[in-house]
């Protein structure tokens, strides 16, 4: 019944959950046989021979002679969050230890990644490592896999790296589903007895590899929804289309002030607007006038719940996961050109040094003039033409613009840059990282790759977007007492990170110094100098790694990568469910009416946070899906590569012409035997000494491309 090592192994794992999971419990082997069905004699001597390894480990303590309790006396127990790594160990985080504690695999007790679980911790060979005592709250409840059917029974096989155990589905479960199709299944159970844990499938996605299946498949990992219900479509088309009479009266009239959009070529929704009034003193009225979707969306609806839900919209490469319906997304709130709508803005009045000298917010009615691509806006700065080239124009056709939108373009343009200036000078950090996008066929799949790189007309919608979010959130904090309120806070680098990322980038001839007082202008330094390197991009990601992540939070510790000390988002509700809550709370302070309770509204914000994270997840996934969609024809090619991760399994190189990435496995380095050096981050031969570093440039051919896994294997070539 038992191979002696590996079965050992597995008869180890299953006691101790047994005991873990009857903690109080004093069981004896045969109580412990007949728990988990052992009734053979080999088997039995088996159970005896791990209880009394146990009972030495400490892990169980001796009650009687022959009687066994699970030995909780010197353990300290933490809850916290479990995350399964691509080599199938656990880690999680505990205070009051510098980096984080490996879960070993034997002893995740059934921990799923993302569960909240309880853990006790252990100090193994001089280094801490953490037990998983009791699953508190699974994190998840569908999983992806293809189905394994057989005749009695059947698997979901879960092909994730991040899920190391398939789901086990009974006869009765498996219902017309086919054999080898992608499904959806429900986790149900994962009882003490069994290997794998209980599922039921509740939907086919169809065949594994196609490109429909695959993009669905990445929205269900993450618990993404990408249809709405009837209702709420019903909810939605039930809003009346025309604007309320009263409602426009009730409001400030900025129908006849210039306005105008710009957005990318391919936006559908419009979400923020600017208008702009030169004064009779010279300075300048800038309007940033945001969609008001908290008027076509009131708390308590069907429609507020779903978007509550959701939290955010989802981009994907050849897609957008609205959070709204479309005919609020794409209709009643988008602020189209020529016609009225209903929005809730910021208004500056702004002298010519770029200096804030008067504010107002409140709901409005606007009427924009002009939609604007990035791309026009840029060519009418750079040619400095009162004309849009047709190369660049929506309509294909060249077209002149009149003069005072010519001057308005270019005064806000201006003020754009001085604004800016000043952030960097008071400490904001500078990414100006290089952005991966396709060209898409006909049919939705990748023809070609490019780069989008932030310019003057990207930037000047940036400025003004921050202008009004910085200045929403300083205006609420000035009350007294300063009430609730959404704040989007991103707390200082992490400083055993940076120390790494200076041992890291110390090769390629940087200087950096994490321990200066002033650490963001040695961070804009290090980006500055290595721009339009090779190592680049390859640096600019280290930096991002030593930085915190943004969240939503009622607790305001300011915007480290923006240097502002109070910052919230206001200028997208479309797309992102904060920025509705800001408008609501806006307006509620604005009228002295009575607000959500601290704790509801940190509730929301901690829930958008995590949405806001599974949906960015969900967009790198679907970037390296289009990758391996793009590298399929190109297996047997030579690329020029930079080594951009180096681990004992091999290199991860990232091609320079189209920024895919892929892995070079240790066993196919061939001359010589190769050790991973974690300090100078490279492989080293044994005998030659040659040497593969991160940020070395290396020649490659593809050598296959895993599409359901997402993964590609290069081969180094000479």
């Amino acid at each position: 019944m038992f191979k002696e090592k590996n079965e050992l192994h597995k008869l180890e794992t299953k006691i101790l959950s047994l005991f873990k999971s009857k903690s109080k419990a004093v069981l004896n082997y045969k109580q412990v046989a007949a728990a988990l069905d052992v009734k053979d004699t080999k088997g039995r001597n088996y159970i005896i021979k791990v209880l009394n390894k146990l009972l030495n480990n400490k892990q169980l303590q001796s009650f009687q002679r022959g009687q066994f309790l699970y030995n909780t006396s010197v353990i300290n127990k933490v809850t916290t969050l479990l995350t399964i790594i691509p080599s199938g160990k656990g880690v999680v985080t505990v205070e009051g230890y510098n980096k984080e504690l490996v879960v070993p695999k034997k002893e995740l007790n059934k921990g799923l990644n993302g569960d909240t679980v309880e853990v006790s911790i252990h100090k193994k060979n001089n280094e801490f490592e953490a037990h998983i005592e009791t699953i508190i709250t699974r994190s998840k409840k569908e999983f992806v896999g293809v189905l394994d059917k057989q005749n009695d029974f059947g698997f979901v096989l879960c092909r994730n790296a991040r899920m190391y155990t398939d789901l086990f589905i009974e006869r009765s479960e498996l219902k017309d589903f086919k054999d080898g199709e992608k499904v959806v299944a429900v986790f149900k159970s994962w009882d003490d007895n069994r290997d794998s844990p209980s599922g039921t499938i509740v939907k086919s996605l169809g065949i594994p590899g196609d490109k429909e299946t695959e993009i669905h498949a990445i929205l269900h990992d993450y618990g993404l929804p990408y249809e709405f219900p009837k209702e709420i479509e019903e909810a939605a088309s039930k809003i009346p289309t025309s604007l309320d009479i009263k409602e426009i009266k009730a409001r400030r009239d900025f129908r006849e002030t210039l306005t105008f959009t710009i957005d990318p070529i391919s936006a559908k929704d419009f979400d923020d607007a600017l208008s702009f009034k030169i004064l009779a003193n010279g300075d300048y009225e800038v309007g940033v006038h945001i969609a008001d979707v908290s008027y076509y969306v009131q708390p308590g609806t069907l429609l507020d719940q779903e978007a509550y839900d959701r939290a955010t919209s989802v981009y994907l490469v050849d897609r957008v996961v609205p959070m709204l319906p479309e005919v609020l997304s794409n209709g009643l709130c988008s602020l189209r050109p020529n016609e009225e709508k209903f929005t809730f803005s910021s208004v500056f009045i702004i002298n010519n040094k770029g200096e804030v000298k008067d504010e107002w917010y409140g709901r409005t009615v606007i009427n924009s003039d002009f939609r604007f691509s990035y791309e026009e806006v840029q060519n009418i700065l750079e040619t400095q033409k009162e004309e849009v080239d047709a190369l660049v124009s929506l309509t294909k056709v060249s077209y002149k613009i009149p003069s005072p939108v010519f001057d308005a373009i270019n005064i806000l343009d201006k003020q754009a840059k001085i604004l800016r200036s000043k952030r960097m000078k008071n400490g904001a950090i500078s990414f100006d990282r290089v952005e991966v996008n396709f060209i898409l066929d006909d049919d939705d799949k990748p023809e070609s790759v490019f780069f989008k790189t932030s310019k003057d007309a990207h930037k000047l919608i940036e400025e003004f977007m921050l202008l009004a979010n910085r200045k929403v959130a300083s205006f609420i904090s000035k009350k007294q007492p300063a009430p609730p309120f959404v704040y989007r806070t991103h707390d200082d680098p992490d400083e055993q990170k940076l120390l790494n990322l200076k041992q890291t980038i110390a090769p390629f001839g940087y200087s950096f110094n994490p321990g200066k007082k002033n650490i963001s202008s040695e961070i804009n330094g290090l980006l500055s100098a290595c721009n339009g390197k090779r190592e680049q991009n390859l640096i600019d990601t280290l930096t991002l790694r030593c930085m915190s992540k943004a969240e939503y939070t009622t607790n305001n510790i300011g915007h480290y990568g923006l240097a502002f000390s109070h910052y919230t988002h206001f200028t997208s509700p479309i797309r992102r469910y904060p920025d509705v809550m800001v408008h609501r709370l806006l307006q509620t302070y604005l009228d002295n009416k009575p607000h959500p309770t601290q704790q509801t509204i940190e509730e929301a914000c901690k829930h958008s946070s995590q949405r806001e994270h599974l949906a960015t997840k969900a967009e790198r996934d679907s970037i390296k899906y289009m990758q391996m969609i793009f590298m399929k024809e190109k297996v047997g090619q030579h690329f020029e590569g930079v080594i951009s991760g180096v681990t004992e399994r091999g290199l991860y190189v990232e091609i320079i012409e189209n920024k895919c990435e892929g892995m070079i496995r240790v066993i196919d380095i061939k001359g010589d035997f190769f050790n991973y050096d974690d300090k100078q981050h490279a492989l080293i031969g044994e005998r030659t000494k040659k040497a593969y570093q991160l940020g070395d440039t290396i020649n490659i051919k593809v050598k296959k491309v895993n599409i359901l896994r997402r993964f590609l294997d290069f081969v180094p070539i000479s």
